[in-house]
């Protein structure tokens, strides 16, 4: 495979050079985030940045208009940044009701155990800033990783590779050194790909052993937002910021409520449960819906954009099927599920392929099925 640009994933110390600014990507492994590094992270956003957190569809956090220096610093203090040479590649996901409803193992813990061992290997911080960790507890609401260790059971397990089972199976205590075994192989071998699914054969990235005949899992994402019901028999708590993003304030209105979990899909919970009048107080949505309609950040943040989307997005309405509206057609952010299709051009939008103006946006999302 050969590429034409370098991979340019941003990090903190390499930020990307948008339209308002850089943008500095902070990663959060698991998505896991501690009442005191949510507080931290408010400080660095309202005193370095433009005062906002964004969040991504890897549950890390941007940071957008960064002029002002310190960054790294601040961070790393807050224990957020704990390794400088590696900061690109601890990108990790992991079920984010786990421990709190469903699923078949708890892996909690996982992604942080990964992280301190992946910060230890100098070798792995050549990997690319796309390569994706996971931890799925059994429902499969994050098997599309690179390489991604999905339970079967409580304590036994299969590796997935770019989504797929590779019949390697795994119990949960040996699941990190696997995903670590299979990212030293592929950081060796991997020529230009970027993804283990872009290897001509994703199996070569496996260790010599015995394997199982592989299966076909049903997948399904359990909803993370509004009140949850916790298998415990409390209750957590589910927020979805309006196009993923949280103003300095709203993140420490989420810190009292204490530790919270970042979900690939914008969202922040809240296992230990909240106060949801405290929350609607200030500012933030416990409703599921709109979590449903997503867009990339548009203009004027992004030069490329053709439209303020997010002010064109922000009376739309999802009816069942998820909407995101893109500035270009490079659909930046972009959920994996199904979803409608909006896509900005000159005076107007496309939305599932049919043109209209943008005027009459609202009542083309409205309309069911494609346009």
């Amino acid at each position: 495979m050969s590429r034409v640009r370098a991979d340019a994933c941003p990090g903190v110390f390499a930020p990307h050079d948008a339209a308002d600014g850089p943008l500095a990507r902070v990663r959060l492994p698991g998505g896991a985030v501690p009442a005191d590094r949510l507080r931290a992270l408010a400080s660095c956003a309202e005193e370095l940045g433009d005062g906002d957190v964004h969040l991504t569809s890897r549950a890390n956090v941007q940071l957008r208009g960064v002029h002002r220096p310190g960054l790294a610093a601040r961070l790393a203090e807050a224990g957020l940044l704990p390794s400088p040479s590696h900061e690109r590649v601890r990108n990790v996901l992991a079920s984010p009701l786990s421990g709190v409803r469903g699923g078949l193992a708890d892996v909690r813990g996982l992604a942080a155990t990964l992280d301190r061992a992946l910060c230890a290997r100098p070798e792995l911080a050549e990997l690319p800033g796309r390569f994706l960790f996971g931890f799925d507890d059994g429902r499969g609401d994050i098997a599309g990783t690179d390489v991604c260790w999905r339970a079967i059971g409580p304590s036994t397990g299969v590796v997935l590779l770019a989504g797929v089972d590779s019949g390697w199976r795994v119990e949960r205590d040996e699941a990190v050194p696997a995903l670590l075994a299979v990212a030293e192989t592929f950081a060796r071998t991997r020529d230009a790909a970027w993804r283990i699914g872009e290897l001509p054969d994703p199996l070569a990235v496996l260790p010599a052993g015995p394997r199982e005949l592989p299966q076909e899992r049903p997948n399904r994402v359990d909803p993370t937002v509004g009140r949850i019901r916790r298998d415990d028999g409390g209750e957590a708590i589910g927020v979805a910021p309006r196009f993923g993003r949280l103003t300095a304030a709203q993140l420490r209105a989420l810190a009292e409520f204490g530790d919270a979990v970042v979900t690939p899909w914008r969202s922040v919970l809240l296992p230990g449960g909240a106060d949801v009048a405290r929350l609607h107080a200030a500012g933030l949505s416990t409703d599921p819906a709109t979590a449903r309609v997503t867009a990339c950040i548009g203009a004027p943040g992004c030069a490329k954009s053709l439209a303020d989307v997010r002010a064109d997005a922000a009376p739309l309405v999802a009816d069942g099927t998820a909407v995101h509206v893109s500035g270009c057609a490079r659909r930046c952010g972009r959920p994996s599920e199904a979803h409608r299709d909006v896509v900005a051009g000159p005076g107007g939008y496309r939305v599932d392929g049919r043109w209209t103006p943008a005027s009459g946006l609202a009542d083309a999302v409205a309309r069911k099925g494609p346009s």
